[in-house]
């Protein structure tokens, strides 16, 4: 079937196909009105305006009852089926609506998969094991793509992203940035950017490199400095964690990620100087509306993140 590309140009409206149709079924504008609970000259006006849109008399008016004419019971069959579509629509998003079915698909940064994933998914199916979801974790870069272009109704990520056309709400959470490494030494003080530039490093997000949002802000916090960082080895996170407890490299990570893969048991840890905190914020399609899925997601996901520490005192 082909949609028109401008369906402001239908001008009949559903209501005035039910209106029409209540018409018809009770032979006169007066009993059709009464069903509908208005003033006969209000559905009459609607009829007239009807006749004037499609260009066509739909009823010859007597003082006993309507008679209809060819070109209403042309239309009667073609309303019937306009109506009835519609309501199919209306039942079809009483489950989504009502969150005993459908889907929903909500992206998160890269990392989450360590922290809430699995808790996540257990307390959705559990609420509502009728609704199926699709949880997708990847650099905050691309899911903030993936949202702007509506591949992800809405996710929560790591700032700064590129936020045009997306709506940001910031989340009260925000994990302390550290130092890690095998050497117990470096528990002795804060470190600076300058002993992060002249430390061998393993960095994590080896496929966006300086452009993830914390990668950035370190290389920025450098440059403010008239540094620069280097990593000898890029890796993806878990990874740069497995190599900095190998003695391979020392690297950086948010301290709730080295706690939730157990790290913390093989290296230690120290804040940076200045201190470096993450960010993060639920995303969308600017001006959308989350589906009833969506928000429970989100819902969830702010109660899980309030009992995943942020540093040694969180």
């Amino acid at each position: 079937m082909q949609i028109p590309t401008n369906p402001g140009n239908l001008g009949v409206t559903l209501q005035q196909f039910a209106y029409f149709l209540s018409a018809v079924e009770h032979g006169s504008l007066s009993a059709a009105a009464e069903a509908n609970f208005m003033a006969q000259p209000s559905l009459s006006e609607q009829i007239r305006r009807m006749e004037r849109t499609l260009g066509v008399t739909l009823f010859v008016r007597t003082n006993r009852a309507l008679i209809l004419t060819d070109a209403a019971r042309t239309l009667v069959p073609h309303a019937e089926k306009a109506l009835a579509a519609a309501y199919s629509a209306i039942d079809a998003m009483t489950p989504i609506r009502e969150l005993t079915g459908g889907s929903v698909t909500f992206g998160t940064f890269s990392t989450a998969r360590h922290l809430f994933h699995t808790d996540l998914i257990i307390r959705f199916r559990a609420s509502f094991p009728g609704v199926g979801i699709r949880l997708i974790g990847d650099n905050s870069v691309k899911i903030a793509d993936e949202v702007r272009e509506g591949r992800i109704e809405a996710a929560v990520v790591a700032l700064p992203v590129d936020d045009r056309g997306l709506d940001t709400e910031p989340l009260a959470w925000s994990p302390q940035i550290c130092y890690l490494s095998r050497d117990p030494e470096v528990t002795s003080s804060p470190v600076s950017i300058q002993d992060i530039a002249e430390a061998e490093l393993v960095m994590p997000e080896v496929e966006w490199g300086d452009s993830d949002p914390t990668r950035r802000r370190l290389m920025e916090a450098a440059q403010r400095a008239g540094l620069r960082v280097v990593s000898s080895i890029e890796v993806s996170p878990y990874t740069a964690l497995e190599l900095a407890a190998e003695g391979l490299a020392d690297t950086i990570a948010p301290y709730s990620l080295a706690q939730a893969t157990g790290f913390l048991n093989r290296l230690h840890w120290a804040p940076l100087d200045p201190p470096m905190r993450e960010n993060f914020a639920f995303i969308k399609r600017r001006n959308a509306t989350l589906s009833p899925g969506a928000r429970a997601v989100r819902s969830i996901i702010e109660k899980l993140v309030d009992s995943i520490p942020v540093d040694a005192e969180g």
